[in-house]
Order: C-alpha cells, then structure tokens, then sequence
C-alpha cells in the first residue's frame, strides 16, 4: 500500500455540487433563494426515492434498513431535515473520544464540524462499517485522510456554501479600516470624540490587489468594483476571460503587490503560501498599503507584519485569520492600535452556516446512495493489483509535474499541459486515468487548498481552465513494464530556465523509473539523470572546464550536501545543463555566487 498516501491526496477541489449554483457566476444570484432552491429539488428528490438508488456503501442498508447517521456537532435545521428524510438520524454533541468510539461502530456516517476528532482509533472502533464522513466547511485537519482512505470510508466536505459569506467579510473588513470603524467605537465608547484622529481614506479610484482569484477572490472583486475601486488580481489558474469579464486585470504577484493601494488575500495555505508576506515581500510594496486577511493565518508572517506596521510600509490591517487561533491574549499584533480584527468570522452568516448543512447533506446522502461524490478529499479504493504495479509511475507523474510548474514564469498561466506516454503496451492495456490525475494534483496542488484524486481530478482541471493532453508511443518490446518514460510539457507558457524550452518553444521534462524510483532524464534538449528527491539546482552553462568544480566548491563552502550531480550538453565545447540535487535550500547569498560565476548562463532552484 505504498501508493495510499499520494492516492488519498490527488485532487479534490473545492468544487461545487452539480445542482450547485457557481458563486463565480453572475452576480446577482440571490444566495437564500439559491439555497431554497437546492434544498426543495433535494427534498423531492428524497420523498420521489428515498431508499439508496443504486448498491449502498452500508451493511444496514443492504439489509434493506435505512442507513444510520451521527451528528456529533450543530448543524442547520435545513441539513438535518435533508438527512433525517433519506436516514436514521442521531444527534449527540459535546460526546467525549471515548464516547464516539462506542458509537461509531453503531452508524454508517459521520457528520462533524471542526471540533470532532475522527482519528485512526476512530476508524478502528468503527469495525468497517463507517463508510462516510462528513465535514461541514472546508477544512479537513481533524479528520486522518490516512486511516480513512485504508479503512474504506469516504470523506466529503462542504467547500462552496461560505463564498459569498466569506466575501462580503473581507469588504466588511476593507471599508471599516478605510474608516478606523472599529478604533473610533472603541474610542466613542470609552467617553472620548476624536473626530480629527480617525480620519480615513476613500476606496473610489484605489487599487485593490485580490491575490488568489478563485470563487472568493472573485466575489471580493465583484463587489469593490461596485465601491469604485480599480482591481487588479494574481492567480496563475484564473482563466483571463473571466477576469475580463468582471473588469479585472490578471498581473504578477510583484505587479500586484507593488502597485495596490489595498491588498486582500485569498490564497490557500500551502508549503510554497506558507509567511509568503514577509519582510522581503513587504519592502516591495507601496509605502502605506493597507491588508485584509480572510483566506489563511500561516499565509502571513506575523512578526514580519508587525515590523512592517511599525515602520509605516502597512498603514494598517484588517486580520479575520491567525497563525495560531484563538491568538495569545497579549498578542501585540492583535492589539495594535492600526490593526482591526474579528474572531474568524468568515463563515459566520446564517444564510451560510445553512448552505453548508445543505451542501454536507447533499454530500453524505449521495455517498451513501452509492454516488461519486465531487466534494470527495480521499481516493476511492483501487485493486491491489493496480496499485502494486503503477505505484513507482504515480510517483514520478506528480514530481515531474511538481518539478515542470516551477520552471513558469511569474506572470504566466498554465492552461495546456501534454502529457507522452512511452510503452510497449497497447493501449487498452494501460489505464492512465491515476497518472493523469497525479499529473493535475502536481501542477494544481501547490498552490491550491485542493484535494486531488481519481475521482475529480478531471472535474477540478476543468474549473480551473486547464486542459489535460495525452499522446502515447508505443515500443517495440515486452509489456512486461508497463512503462518506458513520462514526459510532461507547458505550452504557450514563458520559461524562469530558458534550458527547458524544447525545439517546439514548450518547457518539457521527461523522467524514468529506475529500480523503483522515480528519475529526471531530460530537461528541454538535454539528457540528464538525477534522482527526483530532495531538491534540485538547475545549471546552464558554456560547456568548459573548472564549472563543475567551482559551482561545487560555493555549494559545500557553504555547508550544502550535494546528493547527486548529472551533467547534459549538445555538443563538446556547446551548451550543458548541470542537475544538483542537494539535501537543504541553500543560502541566497550561495544561489547568487552561483549565478555570478563565470559559464553560468542561468539557474534556477527547485523543490520536489
């Protein structure tokens, strides 16, 4: 079961329910009259049929009963009516770890919100018979995916129903710092009336820079457009005609921040997000620049922004988010003075605490009925046989794709992705539909907060406006290996490495399978062989004498394991590329004596 973790991780997006409404729509969607909607076409759909329509996922209901579902903390009435129509409901809060052990062997499904902790030893005391669990929002750390995926049970969530909540927060946040809302009540209560301190900015004619376009970002974008205000957004999978259509203009991440008057974030937290807003990404930005944070505390770097607060670079925040929740009482970041702050309340409108218990119990009905589920952030169960022998290549099509994304320049988009299979197989002999979800997981993944599997993977390529190609080879040879090599291009994309470009103008890495491990064996035109582990220092230089040698003596003159080296070129005395793994990210200061050392035409640093 080697493959059980990659697998569980493949790509579900926050995508929404197919009766779901897109938030990213048209704007004047009424959201109760949406929810009213969902929940009476449900309803009907439950009262017409409201016994499982195919095989059940559930022992109790194969024995012709309704299934039995836990409700282990509050949810709307609208949700639990869904529920009790199509199951045996019991609602039982505040249970301690014992106490939901002893019941979970008891219910096919399990609803939670964040404050349930379904462990490993959950799934254990369930004895096989939890076969869904439900997470109403979006967050998934209090369930293990793990020991999910390898007892068999299914775990949905509720992605899309807080959008518009979320999005209106954020405007909330950014008109009431524009007008110190928060420090002049707090003041006017105190018996003080300071109208000459709290004079505030105006938002018509300012640039709002909404980094991370997705349905949220583009909501936020909608309504300040309505406020007059000029936006500007990053996001390199926001499609350009959407944003052209919403009158936004799609820029770099450096354009963004160094231009916008106002920033609001709505980026997911992930490795390549974590403190992105730091003290360097700070000093880029106009002096006076005013953020609002509703995505994700850990996407900044707190110390960093209280430092830039007190020099002026930010003239004030507006957080709803933190790195730790609830924040140290005598956080001074909580209590300064240019700071306005809420208790994560993103979510916190009726109208969207019933749209997740709607979307929840759209999601845990369907699962249990036997639907594949879009919401779903685990893998389906795939045979033995199929994960023995294509473990090593699920492996290699997601560092590949991992490894090809960061060689994107900044302000370029990934829309097209081609994928070449090289095998002696034919065709129908190799199911690629797990490859070609791992290679979505790789490019999307790290900078989204987007679960990819099997089962979505090809959903969440779609919303975000990214097109899979796959063309296959086929060897002379036996099909005893199922394959020879993968090759993953980025077309009409511009290249950080210009090494990488193939004849055709596409950046295109191929890799290998050697002994069981994955191998990067081509970059652009050049052949190299490095294992694909740890990270990766990419070289081009003028094919010469003493540059090996002088790019390692910076490397191990500044305490950088090398692990392996590889070196392609085009001809003697041409072009090479030089492939360095290395154990740790090495210093700035040594990435920058390695550009400056003479042959060195380009590099570019990589994480796997």
């Amino acid at each position: 079961m080697a493959l059980a973790t990659p697998l569980r991780r493949l790509l579900p997006v926050a995508a929404a329910a197919a009766t779901a409404p897109d938030p990213a729509g048209p704007s004047s969607l009424n959201p109760r009259r949406a929810l009213s909607l969902r929940y009476g076409r449900l309803r009907s759909s439950l009262a017409a049929s409201p016994e499982p329509r195919s095989r059940p996922l559930t022992a109790s209901a194969a024995g012709g009963g309704r299934p039995t579902v836990l409700v282990t903390e509050k949810l709307g009435t609208a949700g639990l009516d869904l529920l009790r129509a199509f199951a045996n409901v019991d609602c039982s809060y505040e249970l301690t770890a014992e106490e939901l052990r002893a019941k979970v062997s008891l219910v096919d499904a399990l609803v939670v919100r964040s404050g349930t902790q379904v462990t490993r030893e959950v799934f254990e005391a369930a004895r096989g018979r939890l076969r869904v669990v439900g997470r109403a929002g979006v967050g998934i750390d209090n369930v293990d995916l793990q020991a999910a995926t390898e007892a068999g049970c299914l775990v949905v969530n509720a992605p899309t129903a807080n959008t518009v909540a979320a999005a209106e927060h954020a405007v909330a946040l950014l008109a009431s710092m524009a007008r110190n809302v928060a420090q002049a009540d707090a003041s006017l209560k105190a018996g003080k009336w300071q109208r000459n301190k709290y004079i505030g900015v105006t938002l018509v004619g300012k640039t709002l820079a909404v980094l991370g376009f997705g349905k949220v970002g583009s909501e936020v974008a909608r309504r300040a457009k309505g406020l007059g205000m000029d936006i500007i957004a990053h996001d390199p999978y926001a499609p350009v005609d959407r944003a052209r259509a919403i009158g936004v203009d799609l820029v770099s991440f450096d354009e963004a921040i160094s231009t916008a008057d106002f920033i609001s974030l709505h980026m997911p937290l992930t490795p390549s997000t974590e403190k992105l807003f730091n003290d360097e990404t700070f000093a880029k930005m106009k002096k006076g620049v005013r953020i609002i944070n509703v995505a994700r505390g850990g996407v900044v770097d707190e110390e960093a922004l209280l430092r830039a607060l007190d020099n002026g670079t930010v003239a004030q925040a507006a957080l709803d988010v933190f790195t730790e929740e609830p924040p140290p009482r005598d956080s001074k970041l909580v209590q300064h003075e240019n700071v306005t702050v809420t208790p994560h309340l993103g979510a916190s409108t009726t109208e969207a605490q019933e749209g997740v218990a709607i979307e929840i119990a759209e999601a845990v009905i369907g699962a249990l009925r036997g639907d594949l589920a879009a919401t779903a952030v685990n893998a389906p169960m795939v045979p033995a046989e199929v994960l023995s022998e294509l473990s090593p290549y699920v492996v290699l099509a997601e560092k590949l794709s991992r490894l090809v994304v960061q060689l994107v320049a900044g302000g370029s988009g990934v829309k097209v992705v081609k994928v070449v299979y090289s095998s002696t197989r034919d065709p129908d002999d190799l199911d690629t539909r797990i490859l070609r979800a791992m290679v979505t997981k790789g490019i999307v993944e790290p900078i989204s907060s987007a679960f990819v599997n099997i089962v979505n993977a090809d959903y969440v390529a779609k919303q975000r406006g990214l097109r899979i190609i796959e063309e296959r080879i086929l060897l002379d040879g036996s099909p005893e290996i199922p394959l020879d090599s993968i090759q993953v291009h980025l077309t009409n994309v511009e290249s950080k490495f210009g090494g990488a470009l193939s004849d055709a103008g596409d950046i295109r890495v191929e890799g290998k399978v050697k002994d069981g491990s994955p191998h990067l064996t081509l970059v652009g035109s050049f052949s190299v062989d490095v294992s694909l582990e740890g990270n990766l220092i990419l070289c081009r230089q003028v094919d010469q004498p003493g540059v090996i040698g002088k790019v390692g003596s910076i490397l191990g003159n500044m305490n950088v394991n090398v692990s392996f080296m590889s070196v392609g070129r085009t001809a003697r005395g041409k072009q090479a590329i030089m492939a360095i793994g290395v154990d740790e990210e090495p210093e700035k200061e040594a990435l920058k004596l390695i550009g400056d050392t003479s042959s060195v035409e380009e590099f570019v640093f990589l994480k796997l």
